[in-house]
């Protein structure tokens, strides 16, 4: 018999809700220092998942998250530009 496959799962750095990992935005700081959205899931550097959703962008740039966690700093339009909403 074949056991079900296993969805990974991944927390959102700015709501803190799990959700399947294909359904995330992963944001990685490159060991150049470079912000990019990764998304095949496979970039060298730092990363952390966002929800892709309005709201969830929105808390991770008031809450600053994503700039203390992954960027270093409050970069946080450098994000957001790269998703081209």
């Amino acid at each position: 018999m074949n056991k079900p496959k296993k969805i990974p799962m991944r927390r959102c750095l700015a709501t803190g809700t799990q959700h399947p990992k294909g359904e995330m935005f992963r944001v990685v700081r490159t060991p150049e220092g470079n912000v990019i959205i990764d998304l095949k899931g496979k970039a060298n550097g730092r990363g952390g998942y966002i929800s892709k959703s309005i709201e969830a962008i929105n808390l991770a740039e008031k809450l600053d998250k994503v700039g203390v966690k992954i960027l270093g700093s409050s970069d946080f339009i450098i994000f957001k530009a790269g998703l081209n909403w």
